[in-house]
């Protein structure tokens, strides 16, 4: 192909806001997607040990990526050539000692300056209320510590252009586990983490039996309690369905097939999950274009020998990238060279099955998943052996399933959320289905209406035609057939998979346990689930009209706030709750002042609650209240209150005012860098211009 072309007025936007090298008068450097590609591919090729190869594997590089056949992750794009980090996922361990924390809490901060997103399991910190022999104190526990890092990610995402992404993981067996599935919910904490319980076999048993599991303190290294499997579990899908947080890993199967054992159990995952790393340990990923490889004129359908031969170029393309690779901190580059860990992955997946005009959700989806996956694997494999063959093992490799073999890296294979490089491919998302093939989105005050491109091309075709149904969306999929697509690629996966199980909004507590229970059962290594609409805005819509608004139900147990605020009838104290990272009612109480103001009051309280369990913007509750006289104005602290709804608006203008949404949301419905309005999705991407936080 003309180098350049084929590439979409949107993947160049993408490209020139996020990738093309700039000099100091921020003029481009890099004038076209072949200047950037060609720039990537000699820095990558750099690795090759003759400048014959140099020169060979540059070219080969630049052509796959030109191609848009094969892209590395983010980090490679935005880095190569300029003397930065081109990994994009670590690990970082927790000891239980204030030394440990803070010096994590500083390498994360360098992580995250070189656009890197963390890991962190806080199992090994002692629980709340702990007593602390040295300071003769009480520890704080480990929520209060993913609170820490929580804020220093907020402060250095506030000076750099990338928002740094975190996980959080505390296995299901530590005595604080409560107060960490719950911590989320109050709409404000851990806006810059995901968070995971790591659910052991013992506990998943527990929860089908109906049963207790042991509770083990990290401290004291011994059992010290025992907790309801089912009431634990309960706590789990009621907060998941309410904002998508937390999910799960199943931290037991993660190690049974970790291929490097003698090095230690793996305890912490990237920060969406595909990625289970030892300590200080990193991943680079790249991404195939599975929908590239569609061959009509085939008896399958599919181009199996050309998809071998990406296979073969991009394992080789990756491993290059660890070597040129600088890396952030010492100790991550001795685990990251030792073990040499690479993630291939795959996109345009649900563009393939349309294009052979099978439906996500048919068991032939699911029986072509598991070829696919079967065949990158071993042929991923194969070339790892290959490289050994030619520039020797892993240096760990002695530690490993793999000793007495040749292997280059210590695994080969990932599914890894591709929402940027996608956009600039050209196809869907890693391997989930497509969000919806006719949407709008907004930037400011104008609206982006697009289309699917296969969808628009079928349209054009057959303008008065019923679609087919292998075009199918993410939300008219069952969460089943979420979960066995996940699950037919796991079994080839020697990482994991990182796949949202989209819920539509009506999804009830129960499809989430289901979800949960058969994710299990089905052997992935991980679960997140993502019901349409827990975000606080629904910011890209599909066609038609939209669904009438009806007051939501009030769950039995809501977080809340409560204020005190003097006005001419006595103190006003106004209590807001919260339930899905937003304001979900008001009650409003006076005393010593009469029946009549006391009905008012709560009359008011009730009417406020109806609007937001509706869906109304505080904002405008806060407008309509704003400045209403009454009979006893009076001078507070905060200036002038004219009545009691007066009292209620400043209040409510305290928490959800100018600047402020009352909830921290990691999510955000809008760009940071475009203003362009984000889908509603578990780890969104902007339409626009590629922004996305968790990759």
């Amino acid at each position: 192909m003309k180098e350049g072309l084929g590439f979409s007025e949107n993947a160049v936007r993408i490209l020139k806001s996020r990738y093309y090298l700039k000099n100091e008068k921020g003029d481009f450097i890099d004038k076209s997607p072949a200047d950037l590609f060609r720039r990537v591919a000699a820095h990558v090729a750099s690795a090759e040990r003759t400048p014959q190869d140099r020169t060979r594997w540059a070219q080969a590089f630049f052509e796959a990526m030109i191609a848009r056949d094969f892209l590395p992750n983010s980090p490679t794009l935005t880095g190569a050539g300029r003397d930065m980090c081109l990994s994009a996922c670590f690990v970082l361990p927790l000891e239980d000692s204030m030394e440990s924390i803070f010096t994590t809490v500083k390498n994360a901060a360098l992580v995250h300056k070189e656009g890197g997103g963390t890991g962190f399991d806080f199992s090994r910190l002692r629980g709340k209320g702990s007593f602390v022999h040295r300071t003769q104190g009480v520890a704080s526990g480990p929520v209060s510590f993913l609170k820490v890092i929580d804020a220093a990610t907020e402060a250095v995402k506030q000076g750099g252009t990338r928002r740094g992404a975190n996980m959080g993981i505390l296995r299901v067996d530590h005595p604080d586990i409560e107060d960490f599935i719950l911590m989320k919910k109050d709409g404000r904490s851990g806006g810059n983490f995901n968070i995971s319980v790591a659910a052991t076999d013992a506990f998943m048993t527990a929860v089908k039996e109906g049963t207790t599991y042991e509770v083990f303190d990290p401290y004291k290294r011994k059992v010290i309690d025992r907790k309801d499997a089912r009431k634990v579990f309960r706590m789990i899908v009621e907060s998941a369905w309410a904002i998508g947080d937390p999910g799960l890993i199943f931290i037991d199967r993660i190690n049974k097939a970790n291929p490097t054992k003698g090095l230690g159990p793996i305890s912490a995952t990237n920060p969406c999950g595909e990625q289970p790393l030892h300590p200080y340990e990193s991943c680079n990923l790249g991404s195939i274009n599975i929908a590239n490889f569609h061959r009509p004129e085939s008896q399958d359908g599919f181009d199996g020998d050309r998809f071998g031969r990406i296979i073969d170029l991009a394992v080789r393309f990756l491993d290059n990238v660890i070597d040129v690779n600088k890396y952030p901190l010492p100790e991550v580059e001795a685990m990251s060279r030792g073990n040499r860990r690479i993630g291939l992955g795959l996109m345009g997946w649900a563009d393939l099955l349309i294009k052979m005009k099978i439906r996500y959700d048919a068991p032939e989806a699911f029986a072509l998943a598991d070829k696919v996956g079967a065949f990158l694997r071993r042929r991923a494999a194969e070339a790892s052996a290959a490289l050994a063959r030619r520039r020797g093992n892993f240096p760990n490799i002695a530690h490993s399933v793999y000793k007495g073999r040749k292997m280059r890296n210590a695994t080969v294979f990932t599914i890894a959320p591709t929402g940027t490089i996608s956009r600039i491919a050209g196809c869907s998302s890693s391997i989930e289905p497509v969000f919806a093939f006719e949407f709008t989105s907004r930037i400011l005050d104008a609206e982006i209406k697009d289309l699917h491109p296969l969808y628009a091309e079928w349209k054009t075709g057959h303008p008065d035609e019923p679609v087919p149904d292998h075009f199918v969306t993410a939300h008219e999929i069952p969460p089943e057939g979420h979960i066995r697509m996940q699950a037919a690629f796991q079994r080839h996966v020697d990482n994991s998979v990182s796949k949202t199980i989209n819920l539509p909004h009506e999804a009830s507590l129960k499809d989430v346990e289901t979800a949960y229970l058969l994710a299990y059962d089905l052997g992935t290594k991980g679960i997140t689930i993502y019901r349409d609409g827990c975000r606080e805005e629904q910011v890209l819509t599909k066609g038609g009209k939209p669904p009438k608004r009806l007051p939501e139900e009030r769950p039995d147990t809501l977080t809340s706030t409560t204020d005190k605020i003097k006005t001419g009838f006595g103190n006003l104290y106004i209590t807001i709750t919260f339930f899905n990272q937003k304001p979900f009612e008001v009650f409003a109480s006076i005393g010593k002042s009469g029946y009549s103001t006391m009905a008012d009051a709560e009359a008011i309280g009730r009417l406020i609650s109806l609007a937001l369990r509706s869906g109304v913007d505080p904002k405008e509750v806060v407008n309509q209240l704003k400045g209403i006289g009454g009979s006893e104005p009076i001078f507070t602290e905060g200036g002038l209150v004219t009545s009691i709804p007066d009292a209620i608006a400043k209040v409510l203008e305290r928490h959800f005012g100018e600047g402020k949404n009352g909830a921290k949301d990691m999510f955000p419905s809008v760009c940071r860098q475009c203003g362009a309005t984000l889908p509603d999705e578990k780890c969104p991407v902007c339409p626009n211009c590629g922004w996305n936080k968790c990759s």
